[in-house]
């Protein structure tokens, strides 16, 4: 039986997963920086896991639920949601264009 190989994007989903997500994007943004592939991702991630919480809690609850994938990751981009926010019409915002370099190409 073969496995099928499975993109980082996909392993990320399949993390994310643990936070009940209501709606979830995981976009590869590796396109627009000069790292190389599978290297920045952005997440949308809607979920009651993250009623009551500020937006650092959230972006550790999200980064726990990754847990060492994060190391294999340059950027992660998050818009992070509850559901009442989502339906409000919450706007997710265009990530940057790569300005290129950083002080890892020196």
């Amino acid at each position: 039986m073969s496995h099928a190989v499975t993109s980082k994007a996909d392993q990320i989903r399949q993390a994310l997963a643990a936070l009940q997500p209501q709606y979830l994007e995981v976009l590869d943004e590796s396109h627009m920086h000069s790292r190389g592939l599978e290297t920045h991702y952005k997440a949308v991630i809607v979920s009651p896991a993250f009623e009551g919480k500020r937006a650092i809690q959230r972006h550790q609850a999200v980064y726990a639920a990754i847990g060492d994938l994060m190391r294999q990751i340059h950027a992660l981009a998050l818009h992070t949601y509850t559901p009442a926010e989502w339906d409000d019409g919450a706007a997710v915002p265009d990530s940057p264009r790569c300005r290129g370099g950083s002080k890892h190409d020196l």
